[in-house]
């Protein structure tokens, strides 16, 4: 199993989410959060005063998945998030040594499901 974890756009929320769910991705983690990377942050003017805003806010979402449908769910995140403009964000994989429905103690892949 991979955790995956994208970071994106706010506004590209609901296009990977939709995407995610026309794959037949059945659950993920949404979490607000904020950093920065190439795209280092903006000033902003609040009455009169220009500021730096340097943390800029985006969207973490997380998806465990079976081995055999990462390549597909990055794919369709890639696709989904994508406006060809510096901050679109990041994909992270890491692997997952287990999962437990704690409802029915399903273990692994069944967990997914």
């Amino acid at each position: 199993m991979k955790k995956i974890e994208a970071i994106i756009r706010h506004f590209k929320l609901e296009d990977v989410k939709a995407a995610l769910t026309k794959e037949g991705i059945q659950g993920m983690t949404v979490t607000e959060v904020r950093g920065f990377g190439r795209q280092k942050g903006h000033t902003e003017i609040y009455r009169g005063a220009e500021y730096s805003v340097d943390l800029v806010p985006k969207v973490k979402i997380e998806v465990v998945v079976p081995d055999a449908d990462l390549d597909r769910v990055i794919d369709t995140i890639i696709q989904s998030a994508y406006t060809g403009q510096v901050g679109d964000g990041k994909i992270f994989v890491s692997d997952i040594t287990q999962a437990v429905r704690i409802r029915t103690r399903e273990t692994g892949d069944q967990a997914l499901k």
